[in-house]
């Protein structure tokens, strides 16, 4: 067999040396880590192949052709151990095979070379073969990262399309979930999976008013109305606009501008139209509506309620202020809160409540920040005269007490943030709720926070008086609060019958199903007994609510073989952190060591919440899945000290900061690799279609791709759709249609009800996390879809765009 040549022997050392040196570092880390792994209980193969992988290392400097062998028993292995681990897992399988496999190729490449620098006789096409099958191997697994992967395939059964009749076709979409009950479904069909490829831009509007891209609040979650031939739509300061619902041009424009320093978002405004007769209610025993006047000069009017404190009403066709309403247009809201109510200590998040002629507004309480905050009291006021009706105090033994001058509302009582539903046949307004302050300690509870922390709030909305709550977490110190607007629906029973009910979804992935009327459940919940931390004095509940004959959405139980990476080094440091967290399933309790909760505070499902076909009994609904580590440590003077605001991102990665008025300070992050990826297996955020009849999960999607995202906030440009996580909410339409924006990549997309496959997508100029809305022109007769994009939370890039989408004439 001839030699190499002098010039190729330079050239085969150099890469001998270069491949020897990537498996000595792959071997020296795998060992390190493996041993370190190991010490913690955890899996023995990194350790192993740590320790061969070098041993292959030190032959290859040697020119030896035994590396290739003892690296092909590593590989082997390897591929045993993934398929033992991970199973057919797709994500899974690709982060622990890629990078082993690219080793191997080479080195397979490489061995005639070693024989001929040998000077020794072999037959270098086996050698090849197995390389570039190798290869082909992993051209199939890039390939793969372009396609995706649901968790849970579709029957293969396409729902039947149901005609719009003239009695159910959708008129507006006059409240933030397009009808009070929050369905965030259009009952319009013009556009439908057989025809909305051919769907097109129609047109764009600018409003001249984005966030100014500094994080801790700024970002777009923008829900617009439309009402007869007008769009409605606030900005993130809280400007109104009113656009031609045919052609995108302004109208009118209010100007608030308000100011705020954590929250530069608006999710929507409230609508009313005093000259509709009023629709009292049908169930027995129901207060009746209270009736208001019909002649005033605002006739029709928007509100929208702002982040610094006020509640305002515009004349919906005109745009100028209704003088008749609070002060000049304005109802303070700071009334009664007594100090430290300025934001983001305090702030007013979601859209208003229209629950027949009163206002029912909530607030957002900052977390974990201070054990003394403004109470979370919820309050309703006249629709005309701004006048207030009623509050309710979750921490007064009278929650519906009225206050005498220089009284406030009691301190730091569970609040009520997200969007609230309203059912005028009962005349009931549901409510999600929040905690006490602070969030991941209980030691200052009270009784009545043991009662409304975490629950869903069923009130009376022309008295205030409470009808039942139900609570979904007992001493919540998970921020487990309820997120998003509670669904109004007829829940398919199992004799055929359907039921008025409360569905909502949670940031812990669990769905609840209440009577409507007595909110009890209607689907199996049981009292899980969970384990205590070490927190002294800490009010520990010996059970959480488990809410098991509905699906579990992303909140498994996690293990070890269930950490990824991008590559198996990052996936290695995962599993170590991982293995290094006391960790017990959901309701692992914060303490003074370093514990694990997933999901983590953000969700499992956020404010975006359910979209629910009434047609077909189906519910859509996006989730996160991004688990969070945090600790407990015992505050001092000094500590106190740190400057902290109040806004979203305290406490998140910013080291211990401390809780005022607690015993303690709070260290907690996103579970996270060094590259700033998920340390759990993929998909990170999905779309998951649930049939309410047999209560089953129908189709679970991976939601979005890593093009406008990346490690270290890096755009890749790489449309994989691995899943990312999502934070704004789905639509659906009779057209057998779910359409959806909140990704991290800037998309609109719709997909089929059916099965959850794409069927269409348009790029957007910045990303979104608004919720998609459609109406029909009462003018031309044609079906728009409606996005606002602003820029998302994740997303370095703003704007101020309300874009429009039409089949193509």
């Amino acid at each position: 067999m001839p030699e190499l040549n002098h010039q190729n022997r330079i050239i085969f050392k150099i890469w001998i040396f270069i491949l020897a040196l990537a498996l000595a570092i792959t071997g020296v880390f795998y060992s390190l880590g493996g041993a370190k792994l190991i010490s913690l209980g955890g899996s023995w193969y990194f350790l192993i192949a740590g320790v061969l992988t070098l041993i292959s290392a030190w032959f290859l400097f040697r020119k030896k052709t035994v590396s290739v062998w003892i690296f092909t028993l590593v590989f082997l292995g390897t591929i045993v151990w993934a398929l033992f681990d991970a199973g057919l897992d797709f994500w899974a399988l690709h982060s622990r095979l890629m990078f082993p496999a690219g080793l191997f190729a080479a080195l397979c490449f490489t061995l005639p070379s070693i024989y001929k620098y040998q000077a020794q006789s072999v037959a270098a096409t086996p050698a090849y073969v197995v390389g570039g099958i190798t290869v082909l191997g992993m051209f199939g697994g890039l390939y793969g990262m372009f396609i995706p992967h649901p968790t849970v395939q579709a029957n293969g059964k396409e729902l039947p399309l149901i005609p719009v009749t003239a009695e159910t076709q959708q008129v507006n979409w006059s409240h933030y979930g397009n009808d009070a009950g929050g369905s965030r479904f259009s009952a319009l069909d013009q556009i439908n999976r057989n025809n909305v490829s051919k769907l097109k831009e129609a047109w764009r509007f600018q409003t001249g008013d984005m966030s100014t891209g500094e994080g801790n609040g700024a970002e777009d979650q923008l829900t617009p109305l439309q009402v007869g031939d007008k769009v409605f739509l606030c900005t993130p300061h809280n400007n109104i606009i009113a656009l031609d619902a045919d052609s995108g041009k302004q109208i009118w424009k209010a100007e608030i501008n308000s100011k705020a320093d954590a929250w530069e978002r608006c999710r929507g405004v409230g609508y009313f139209d005093s000259t509709q007769a009023l629709v009292q209610p049908t169930l027995a025993g129901s207060t009746p509506i209270t009736v208001v006047a019909n002649n005033t000069a605002c006739l029709r009017r928007i509100y929208t309620n702002t982040p610094d404190g006020r509640l305002i009403a515009v004349n919906a066709d005109t745009g100028e202020r209704c003088k008749d309403f609070g002060v000049d247009g304005t109802v303070n809201l700071l009334d009664g809160l007594g100090a430290g109510t300025q934001a983001p200590r305090f702030e007013v998040t979601s859209a208003p409540t229209i629950a027949g002629t009163s206002i029912i507004v909530g607030s957002r309480i900052a977390d974990n920040f201070a054990a003394d905050m403004p109470g979370g009291v919820i309050r309703a006021y006249d629709v005309i005269t701004g006048q207030l009706r009623w509050a309710f105090d979750p921490r007064n033994p009278d929650p519906n007490y009225v206050l005498k001058a220089g009284e406030t509302y009691k301190r730091s009582s569970a609040n009520s943030w997200a969007a609230m539903s309203y059912d005028p046949k009962m005349n009931t307004v549901f409510l999600p709720m929040g905690s006490s302050s602070v969030d991941v300690w209980g030691g200052n509870r009270q009784p009545l926070d043991h009662q409304y922390n975490s629950s869903i709030l069923a009130l009376d909305a022309t008295t205030g008086k409470e009808k039942w709550v139900y609570q979904t977490v007992h001493n919540d110190l998970w921020d487990f609060d309820l997120p998003m607007q509670p669904s109004l629906v007829d829940f398919p029973m199992q004799d055929g019958k359907t039921k008025p009910a409360v569905v909502i979804g949670t940031k812990s992935g669990q769905f609840f199903v209440l009577d409507r009327v007595t909110g009890k459940p209607l689907t199996k919940v049981v009292e899980q007994p969970v384990k205590k931390a070490d927190i002294p004095g800490e009010q520990y509940s010996a059970t959480q609510p488990r809410s098991v004959e509905m699906p579990q959405i992303g909140n498994q139980t996690l293990t070890e073989s269930d950490m990824w990476g991008a590559t198996p080094f990052d996936q290695l440091m995962c599993r170590i952190s991982f293995k290094s967290m006391r960790y017990e399933g959901l309701f692992t309790a914060p303490g003074s060591d370093v514990s694990l909760s997933f999901p983590g505070s953000l969700g499992g499902m956020n404010w975006g919440s359910i979209a629910f076909d009434p047609t077909h009994r189906y519910m859509f609904v996006n989730d996160m899945r991004l688990g969070l580590w945090i600790q407990l440590i015992q505050q001092t003077p000094e500590d106190l000290k740190i400057d902290a605001n109040g806004g979203e991102k305290v406490n998140t990665g910013m080291g211990a900061v401390p809780m005022k008025g607690t015993p303690y300070k709070v260290n907690k992050n996103r579970f996270m690799s060094v590259l700033g990826i998920p340390c759990q297996k993929p998909p990170f955020g999905t779309m998951t279609a649930i049939d309410m009849k047999t209560r089953q999960v129908a189709w679970q999607i991976p939601l979005g791709t890593v093009e406008d995202t990346g490690p270290m906030g890096i755009k890749m440009g790489i449309k994989a759709p691995i899943g990312m996580p999502t934070i704004g909410g789905p639509m659906a339409t009779q057209g057998g249609l779910v359409f959806f924006a909140a990704t991290q990549d800037y998309y609109l997309r719709a997909f089929n009800s059916s099965n959850g496959d794409e069927l269409w997508k348009a790029r957007l100029p910045v990303g979104s996390q608004g919720t998609p809305v459609s109406y029909i022109s009462p003018k031309t007769g044609k079906q728009y879809i409606v996005i606002s994009a602003g820029g998302a939370r994740q997303s370095p890039d703003h704007g101020d765009y309300v874009i429009a989408y039409s089949l193509a004439n």
